[in-house]
């Protein structure tokens, strides 16, 4: 077929068929009748029919498109059928007369006809965000169907497409005559000519075969697993089926994964790892890849602008065309050479350039032992509080640095922690991709190798065939152009005289880019092969030591007791904290939603100041008369309801239940405790056997000693009893269960729970529950106890106890968490009557418990919270929060409450709001997402479906909209 009716095919509008035309056909010639709604499509028209058992698709075609290119197409889906691949393919219908393919002639217009069984499923285009193994597993499909079809033919595969991308440039320069936007137009002009550029070197080393070449997003059906992960499963649409490079199959599958990748080139190497690894490509199809994926996105953005010029209704054209112009900026947004580069690495090919060889060192005048190489790394003890924020800090650390040795340098291949940005939802470029060196003003610089001057203003370039040095900081008197030798004077560091001057040196293998300085993370390994190390030109190591992320890893998994979980099956390395805010060693900041124990936030200085002055005066245990033992113990006793007044100071919330419930025993005499079903009390021996949550115990029902008693847990959202009107039933066991202590002839020790139902992500207790509960307790002579170690001290934001929202005052209050900011520290609070029980029992001791660091970090924490007014700040950020969160749970199906109150919140999310089904698998895979989106959280409660939220009280509105904007995204986006 000539260029000529290649063209005047790609400028076909779709046939002039209606839904009613439609239903007539289905029904004469199939005999289906039922409800009917067009799909949409580019040139074709596609009509869904639900016959009620099972629902087809009706597809028409213009007649311009051959029987032999129809017959290819069903051949293909029967021949992929057969081939024993886990994939779906619909199924032709023919008609009553039992042709596969009709000829009928609508409105004056010749077209063709055919039946398709429907994929049921969801197409991937529905949604956002795509994980990394769902791209893969789309990487995987698309090798799956090539396999399939390398074996096939076809006389109806010999075609003239305007999507054959062996046609790109021809049929791109045709096609930018519709494109009236004289910016976009220039745009694609210049990014095909790069990728045909490209391309034509490799084209004859690329193999061809059957390919379906429109595996897209659109095309491949996917079902959700046991997880809520979406399976590709299935693929329809074989219009495009031709002889073509084989690599072009992956292109259009790969361009169609960058409308998913939030800008993020990078996004689609999952999917050619995948493809790869079933249908192996040779090293030049892969260097063919990038440049076919811009040429694809071009012709795409271009051909969205054609159709609609010629059929300006057609929304199928219309809702792609943003998606389209999304894949076409991604695409262009990325070198050449680095997406080359990342691409073979995906795929396992070893990377390695031409020799760098450097007959001179850059400034010859310089030895390795002058050098200071200045730490700006996430862990640099010169970074203090925030003066990572300060965006001339690493000029002021270096300055610094060569003003008392006289030269100083950055390191090559260090994250910078002052690169890091807060409330980012994507990680910042952190890596350092070159250095910076403080050196004295006209020490002279030689050129390293033979090369070519280029002048760009102050900026100086190197130029050779294999490597280009990128300057600034340069007195150069040579003239854009002017060939040197290696060793030749290029000039002077520039300064004033007697004076400190900056250089700036970098590296870049490719001579037609001009690099960035930075590269994020995730793109360091591949940037780093395309910007080397300069250590070998300067014949000084500049370089940053390499992380050990992973092998520290498999040392904590080696020597770590396994019991002793992390978070996440990949976890960030995080060395540093501010506020409310985390950072890895790679300069990714996250923000912190878990952390309740530093309730004032990481690293405030005047906590770190206090403590470090006490250790440096003293520290030991409370049997020695220190004033801090003392002040703090009057202090926790003043924030007490009246009469409780006597303080033991312990190092956990474990050892605080643990003791009160020693207070317990002690003072009853019995041993009989009752507790709440699917709480949580801490890990000790008796702390734990009052625990009763299978998510931390998954056998905690069958292993409770005799005097444990636990009662239905009061949760008026899924308990027993629901609603406003819970409180009785839940009263009712706790009476039952006394009643049946009191028969067996035993006595009563006490009753513990959390003042606010932590464990379930703060569901308050029903009103006036703790009130009846606890005369009932006190009537039978037990002691009430009020775990506070999650939701007191100020969390609530409302009340500073969480036992003050029931309107009761416990007999022993246990507490912990925040108390100490993360030094180990635990208080029980009580009175004096039944601390002194225990005498008869002998003395307590805690080696570290109270000790003088514990009590002056203890205060300094309460110092801080009233002076920075943390309570209020949880109160009115906490009843902010709660608002946005609601606002999501009046969008999204799978959002089945908020709880909660202040900074300490719970979000449950269920499959069913009538049933309230957990939905575990989803709450696990919206905290991976999270992660991504820096946000760190993890799932919670019985169910593993509640997102418990308890940060720093310092957290800010801000910091809360950025948590809210980021969940508000992976629910829209998907997981």
């Amino acid at each position: 077929m000539a260029d000529s009716a290649l063209f005047q095919r790609a400028e076909l509008p779709r046939p002039n068929f209606s839904e009613a035309d439609a239903t007539s056909l289905l029904s004469d010639m199939y005999g289906f009748n039922g409800p009917i709604r067009e799909l949409g499509s580019q040139q074709d028209r596609n009509y869904l029919i639900d016959t009620g058992p099972e629902r087809f698709v009706l597809k028409i075609c213009r007649a311009e498109y051959a029987g032999d290119e129809l017959e290819a197409q069903n051949e293909a889906m029967r021949h992929l059928a057969q081939c024993g691949l886990d994939l779906r393919v619909p199924e032709l219908i023919p008609a009553l007369t039992g042709e596969e393919i009709l000829s009928v002639k609508v409105n004056g217009e010749d077209c063709r006809a055919r039946v398709l069984t429907y994929l049921d499923g969801e197409p991937l285009t529905r949604h956002k965000h795509l994980a990394p193994d769902v791209v893969a597993a789309f990487g995987d499909v698309a090798a799956a169907v090539a396999l399939g079809l390398r074996d096939f033919s076809h006389p109806g595969l010999e075609r003239n497409l305007q999507w054959d991308l062996r046609r790109a440039g021809p049929v791109a320069l045709h096609l930018l005559k519709s494109v009236t936007d004289h910016k976009r137009r220039d745009q694609i002009a210049k990014a095909m000519i790069l990728a045909v550029k490209h391309i034509q070197p490799l084209a004859a080393s690329l193999r061809i075969q059957p390919i379906h070449h429109d595996i897209t997003d659109d095309n491949v059906v996917s079902r959700r697993n046991a997880n809520g992960r979406l399976v590709p499963d299935g693929v329809i649409d074989f219009g495009d089926i031709l002889n073509g490079w084989l690599v072009a199959d992956l292109a259009v599958t790969c361009t169609a994964l960058l409308h998913h990748a939030d800008g993020d080139p990078f996004y689609i190497l999952p999917a050619v790892t995948a493809f790869h690894e079933r249908y192996p490509l040779t090293k030049e199809e892969l260097m063919a890849l990038w440049p076919l994926i811009v040429a694809r996105s071009g012709v795409l953005v271009a051909s969205t602008e054609q159709q609609l010029a010629i059929d300006p209704d057609n929304e199928y054209v219309i809702g792609n065309a943003a998606h389209e112009r999304e894949m076409f900026e991604v695409a262009t947004s990325a070198p050449f050479s680095l997406m080359e580069t990342a691409i073979l690495k995906a795929a396992g090919f070893e990377l390695t350039g031409p020799e760098l060889v450097f007959a001179h060192p850059l400034l010859p005048g310089i030895t390795p032992d002058q050098m200071r190489l200045t730490d700006l790394s996430v862990t640099s003890p010169d970074l203090v509080r925030d003066n990572w924020a300060d965006q001339e800090i690493d000029w002021k650390l270096l300055a610094r640095a060569a003003a008392e040795t006289g030269i100083a340098s950055t390191r090559y291949g260090e994250y910078r922690l002052s690169y890091t940005r807060t409330l980012s939802a994507t990680a910042p470029a952190t890596f350092a991709l070159h250095i910076d060196i403080c050196l004295p003003a006209a020490t002279e610089a030689v050129a390293p190798f033979d090369a070519t001057i280029i002048r760009d203003g102050h900026h100086l370039i190197l130029s050779s065939q294999n490597v280009s040095l990128h300057l600034d900081g340069i007195d150069c008197g040579l003239d854009d152009g002017t060939a040197v030798n290696a060793g030749d004077s290029i000039g002077v560091v520039a300064g004033a005289a007697g004076g400190i001057g900056g250089l700036r040196v970098q590296l870049c293998r490719d001579p037609d880019l001009v690099p960035p300085l930075f590269a994020k993370p995730h793109q360091s390994e591949v940037w780093r092969k395309i910007c080397p190390s300069p250590s070998l030109m300067l014949g000084v190591g500049v370089d940053a030591p390499d992380l050990q992320s992973e092998a520290l890893l498999v040392r904590r998994q080696k020597s770590f007791a396994k019991p002793q979980k992390n978070y996440y099956a990949e976890p960030p390395q995080i060395e540093r904290g501010w506020k409310e805010h985390m950072f890895d060693v790679q300069g990714r900041s996250y923000l912190d939603m878990v952390n309740n124990v530093t309730i004032l936030g990481h690293g405030h200085p005047k906590l770190a100041a206090a403590a470090g002055r006490q250790w440096a005066m003293l520290n030991t245990n409370s049997r020695f008369h220190y004033a801090a033992v003392a002040e703090f113990s009057d202090r926790l006793a003043a924030l007490a309801p009246d009469g409780l007044d006597i303080v033991f100071l312990v190092n956990s919330g474990s050892e605080a239940v643990d003791l009160a419930l020693r207070l317990a025993w002690a003072h009853s005499g019995h041993r009989n405790i009752v507790s709440l079903l699917e709480a949580y009390h801490g890990w000790t021996v008796a702390s734990d056997a009052v625990s009763t949550s299978i998510a931390d115990n998954p056998r905690a029902l069958e292993t409770r000693p005799v005097w444990v008693h636990p009662v239905l847990s009061p949760n008026t959202y899924r308990g027993k009893f629901r609603g406003d009107n819970a409180t009785e039933g839940y009263v009712t066991a706790v009476e039952e269960k006394l009643a049946e202590i009191g028969e067996s002839g035993q006595g009563l020790a006490g009753f513990i729970a959390e003042s606010v139902y932590g464990n379930a992500g703060g569901i308050p207790l029903p009103a006036g529950y703790l009130q009846q509960v606890y005369a009932s307790i006190r009537k039978r002579g037990g002691l009430c106890i009020a775990d506070e170690v999650q939701v007191g001290y100020g969390r609530l934001g409302h009340h500073f106890w969480g036992f003050e929202q029931q309107g009761v005052v416990p007999d022993i209050i246990t507490t912990a968490k925040g108390m100490g900011n993360g030094q180990p520290l635990g208080a029980v609070i009580t009175r004096r009557d039944i601390a002194d029980s225990l005498e008869k029992e002998g003395y307590f001791f805690s080696s570290s418990g109270g000790s003088p660091v514990s009590c002056v970090v203890g205060m300094t924490v309460l110092d801080i919270m009233a002076d920075e007014k943390l309570q209020q700040n949880a109160r009115d950020v906490g009843d902010h929060l709660k608002r946005r969160l609601e606002a999501l749970g009046q969008r999204f199906p799978l959002v089945g409450a908020v709880h909660g109150m202040g900074l300490y919140l719970g979000l449950e999310f269920v499959r069913d709001r009538e049933t309230l089904e957990p939905a575990t698998d989803e709450t696990a895979n919206i905290c991976v997402r999270l992660l991504d989106l820096g946000v760190i959280m993890q799932p919670t409660g019985d169910h593993l479906n509640v997102l418990k939220i308890k940060p720093p009280l310092c957290f800010t509105a801000e910091s809360a909209d950025f948590f809210a904007d980021m969940l508000e995204k992976v629910l829209s986006e998907g997981w």
